[in-house]
This record gives C-alpha cells, sequence and structure tokens, in this order.
C-alpha cells in the first residue's frame, strides 16, 4: 500500500502526458490477465439435479457431515435438454459437456445431422499437452466417460466405444470395467490396450506403485464390470471414488505437467432411477468426498488449480415434502441443474447458461 500511495504522489507531480502515460502503464501492471490454470478438475454428477442436492444437504446435516463443494465460493446453473429432445441423455448431456454443442440423444460427439464428428474439450487440451485422466464409478464405456474420448452413432456400440481408448493416448482411466458387446473374432479390448501401451490394474496399491505412463484401474475379475458397488454396500476391498480420484492425482501429477481430470459419480443416477433414496445419499456423499481430494491438491496448488462440479442433468423428478424425498419418475428431466466452481477462472462459471457453455468456457480460460 505504502508503494502505491507514493506511486500516486509521484503521478501527481509530473506533467499532464507524462501522468496519462504513466497512469496506463501502472494500470496494466496492476490489471494484468490471470495466469490460465494448469490444472482442471472437472466433477459430474450424473443425475445430480436440485432435488437430490436439496434432500442431501439436508441428510448430511442431520448426520453432522457436510458437501464439500455446496460450500464453493461461485455458483451457477445450467439448462440440460438435447438437440432432439427436452429431456437429455447421459450420452447427448455428456457430448454438451464435453464438446460444446448439442446432439441428438442416443448419439455421442456425433453431430445431430451425423454428417460432422465432434471434438470433446479433454482431447484438444491433450493435443496441447496436458495429461488427460478419466474416472468414474460405473463402466469406462458408458456415456459419460466415453463422451470424453469416443464418439458414436450410438451410445449402446460398446466394443466400438471401448475401441477409442486406447487410441486416446490419455494417460488414466479408472472405473468399475468395460461393457462388452465385441463381435465374434474381433480383437479384445484388454489386447487393445497393451498394443497401444496401457498397463491395465486391478488393484489401487498396485497402480500406485507403478512407473506406467498409461495406467487402466478396473475391478478384479468376479466383481460387476457395470458398476461399483454403491457406497452403503460397499466391502473394505470395493474402491472408492475418492481413492481413485486420489490415485489419478498421483499419476497425473507424476508426468510433470498440466493436467485435465474429469471424474464422474455415475451411480447418483442410477439410485435416482430405481428411487433409492438411502443410495442417492451415499452415492452424493461419496461424490462430496472425491472433491475433497481434489480440494487437498488445490490448498497446495491454490494459483494454478480450477475445479468444476456439475451435473449432466436430473434424475427422478425429485423433490422434497414433509416426509422426505419423494420421486415424480424414474427417469430423466429437463430441470436445471447446478454448477459450483472454485479456483483460478471460477466467476466465469457464474450464472444461468446452457450446458454447452462449460466446455466453452474452460477453453476459454485455458486460452
Amino acid at each position: 500500500m505504502l508503494k502505491l500511495t507514493a506511486m500516486l504522489k509521484l503521478i501527481a507531480k509530473m506533467n499532464p502526458i507524462k501522468n496519462l502515460l504513466f497512469s496506463l502503464l501502472l494500470f496494466s501492471c496492476l490489471h494484468r490477465p490471470e495466469e490460465p490454470p494448469k490444472y482442471v478438475f472437472l466433477f459430474i454428477g450424473d443425475g445430480l439435479g436440485i432435488g437430490t442436492l436439496t434432500y442431501s444437504e439436508i441428510i448430511a446435516n442431520e448426520k453432522g457431515d457436510t458437501l464439500c463443494f455446496s460450500q464453493f465460493p461461485v455458483t451457477g446453473l445450467i439448462t440440460t435438454h438435447a438437440a432432439d429432445n427436452w429431456a437429455t441423455c447421459s450420452a447427448s448431456a455428456a457430448t454438451a459437456l464435453a464438446s460444446g454443442e448439442k446432439t441428438k440423444n442416443g448419439m455421442l460427439n456425433i453431430a445431430p445431422d451425423s454428417m460432422r464428428v465432434l471434438i470433446p474439450v479433454s482431447k484438444i487440451v491433450h493435443q496441447k499437452g496436458y495429461g488427460v485422466g478419466i474416472a468414474t464409478t460405473v463402466s469406462l464405456n458408458h456415456a459419460t466417460p466415453a463422451g470424453f474420448y469416443a464418439h458414436s452413432l450410438s451410445r449402446k456400440n460398446y466394443y466400438e466405444i471401448a475401441k477409442q481408448l486406447p487410441a486416446s493416448g490419455f494417460q488414466f482411466f479408472a472405473g468399475s470395467g468395460f461393457l462388452d458387446s465385441a463381435p465374434k473374432d474381433s480383437v479384445p479390448v484388454f489386447t487393445l490396450l497393451r498394443e497401444n501401451g496401457y498397463d491395465v490394474f486391478t488393484s489401487i496399491h498396485q497402480c500406485s506403485e507403478s512407473e506406467s505412463l498409461r495406467s487402466v484401474l478396473i475391478q478384479p475379475q468376479g466383481k460387476d464390470s457395470a458398476q461399483l458397488p454403491y457406497s452403503i454396500h460397499k466391502n473394505k476391498d470395493d474402491f472408492t471414488l475418492a481413492q481413485i480420484t486420489q490415485l489419478g492425482i498421483e499419476k497425473l501429477s507424476a508426468l510433470n505437467k498440466p493436467f485435465f481430470f474429469m471424474i464422474e459419480g455415475g451411480l447418483i443416477d442410477w439410485a435416482n432411477h430405481d428411487n433409492l433414496a438411502n443410495e442417492v445419499y451415499g452415492e452424493v456423499k461419496e461424490f462430496s468426498e472425491a472433491i475433497e481430494t481434489a480440494l487437498a491438491f488445490y490448498k497446495k496448488h491454490p494459483k494454478e488449480t480450477l475445479i468444476i462440479v456439475t451435473a449432466d442433468h436430473e434424475t427422478g423428478g425429485t423433490y422434497i415434502l414433509q416426509d422426505g424425498l419423494h420421486f415424480a419418475t424414474g427417469d430423466h428431466t429437463g430441470n436445471i441443474v447446478p454448477v459450483f466452481a472454485m479456483g483460478v477462472g471460477a466467476t466465469h462459471f457464474r450464472g444461468l447458461y446452457d450446458n454447452t457453455e462449460i466446455a466453452k468456457k474452460i477453453l476459454q480460460i485455458l486460452r
């Protein structure tokens, strides 16, 4: 403050032209553009609408818990409709969030006219030298994670989608496994992974100890390849989203370069589809715990980190009455969903806007 006061006194003694030039120079020094973040986290709570969030906040308060992301300094709202439907599916929503463009329900990073492939933000930043990680509580070739590395006319082309994962070159993947729809005599996905330099792990400890530069973590054989267990039903040896997120941070940090990390809480959606209130809260709490690991990283790199938390759509038409959480449907709705942000560039995510703006804002911030 003393230095600034001295500068102002000096300006006052100058002639008008020198005064103006010096003022412009001082203004430019004091208002330098913010450096872009080196580390970007995008957390997607699949199906996490306003009703589910409200219910989870109430339960967390009753239990003495907290949902860390709801305390973020920047909040916003996004619309979620697809190109052909007011209620989006996860594939068209992932396309919007990842590529910044709308498409039809069921399609993945393909334009609505089926004539153009859309490029997700993860691929764009990877081409610029960023490390990229993708993590989820469901299968790696499910709609939301696939939206950040693949394109397909149908989200159900699971083998076609899975084949694109090894070709991405992204450094870290983690999820329950792969949904298998491989045609006869096709090359197994695990063979393609090995041919593209990936090491596949079924143990968090083994993956952490490995010096592998391209890692895929999935559940051990015998567990469900479609999903991790619901949080409230986990055994001690089951992966948690927080463990997966911490592992991804370790692997991406070891690259010694900027990174982009997308983490999905996929089972919030599944619990809402089945109208399972207890499981809904368990998944939202696990999602929050994963975000806490990113917050711990942020505290070490506050001037270099951006954390964004949002949802792809609302599921269940959830609302609160005196006796608790109620569901209007077992399907998706077209309701707006929340956005929370913290860190470098977070203020860009304030307000009400469309889901296609998320990817555009990230790219604008990264310049």
